[in-house]
């Protein structure tokens, strides 16, 4: 028998064997590169529902695109909001799983907006359609606004980053903060739609608190809100 007749008979064995279950070699390899690819999409499946879940549950983070927060946040800045800051949801929706804390005054929160109209202004994020408001009020306070000044029971609350160079913006009340709600104004107070026009925000509707600006003009900026 030649050289090149035993190789050809050798590598026809080789072929042939099988696994113990009537399964060639190049079987078993197909199947295993099969197995191989379905569990990396798999993986890759599971980490982005991980990623997806954090991001809806947990932090996200958004570009704001209208002066109505200045001084405190800029045209263009990118914010990081906690929305775990006060409590746990269920993803996509409104209902808490736990709940540990309400938003309390001089807090900077993102919320959906509250009518049709405000969803297509400029204050709709260009991210996820989302406003961006400071709490100057929560239940139970007598609140009123007042050439863009707030007044808690009669008393002025001092407030260092709002801006009245374009005026006050619209009065309000005085009124009483229904329970379960809270009065949201924008910083700028005179180029600012909020809780003067769209009136009190349920807490259940605030997707979560504004931590801090990380980017601005570009560059890396820490600046906590």
């Amino acid at each position: 028998m030649s050289a090149t007749s035993a190789a050809y008979r050798a590598h026809a064995t080789e072929t042939r064997r099988n696994d113990g279950e009537g399964r060639t070699v190049g079987e078993v390899m197909a199947t295993s590169k099969r197995r191989s690819f379905f569990r990396t999409v798999l993986q890759l499946a599971s980490a982005a529902a991980v990623a997806f879940t954090a991001r809806a549950s947990l932090a996200d983070h958004y570009r704001v695109p209208s002066g109505s927060m200045e001084p405190t946040v800029h045209v263009g800045d990118r914010i990081v909001v906690s929305k775990a800051a006060y409590g746990l949801r269920l993803p996509l929706t409104d209902t808490y799983l736990i709940r540990y804390a309400a938003p309390a005054r001089g807090e900077v929160v993102v919320i959906e907006p509250p009518d049709d109209e405000s969803k297509h202004l400029s204050d709709a994020d260009v991210l996820g359609a989302v406003l961006l408001k400071r709490v100057v009020a929560v239940e139970g306070d007598l609140v009123e606004v007042k050439d863009g000044r707030v007044l808690i029971d009669g008393r002025e609350v001092p407030e260092a980053r709002i801006s009245l160079e374009a005026g006050g913006g619209p009065d309000l009340g005085p009124t009483r903060v229904p329970a379960g709600k809270v009065l949201l104004l924008g910083d700028n107070r005179g180029n600012s739609r909020d809780g003067r026009t769209f009136g009190f925000v349920a807490r259940e509707h605030v997707l979560g608190r504004a931590v801090s600006v990380i980017a601005r003009d570009g560059h890396l900026s820490l600046r906590p809100l």
